[in-house]
């Protein structure tokens, strides 16, 4: 059966790791925010940004621009695509280094990236916010 993680709020206290670390809600949550904007904004920028270099270069008409911007195209594709899987990356490297995918500092770190919360040891909610 599996547990169903809550998420975390800005007006909570949750422990995390080991030592069982107080921090207060607003960090993870604004932590958790931050990734989720940068997993979107950035992989659409830099497509944006490369679809502009190219429209550039196919405008100017000339051969060695074209291949230059599409050449730029694909490198901004290949980053964009990056940017949005490094928080999975560093996920599954995380759980290959502490050992098991149900460490504490997996879930610790999942209480950060993915804003979830456990009722185990780590990332465990202290004093429940509201939920607003």
């Amino acid at each position: 059966m599996f547990l169903e993680a809550s998420k975390v709020v800005m007006d909570g206290t949750y422990s995390c790791g080991i030592n069982n670390l107080d921090i207060p809600g607003a960090f993870p949550y604004l932590v958790h925010n931050a990734i989720v904007i940068i997993k979107i904004v950035v992989p659409i920028l830099l497509i944006i940004f490369g679809m502009l270099d190219l429209g550039k270069a196919v405008i100017a008409s000339k051969e060695d621009e074209i291949k230059k911007g599409q050449q730029t195209f694909i490198k901004r594709i290949v980053a964009a695509v990056i940017v949005f899987f490094v928080f999975q990356i560093v996920q599954i490297v995380i759980g290959f280094v502490s050992g098991s995918s149900k460490s504490t500092v997996t879930r610790c770190m999942e209480c950060f990236i993915n804003g979830t919360v456990d009722d185990e040891k780590a990332c465990a909610e202290i004093s429940p916010g509201t939920g607003d």
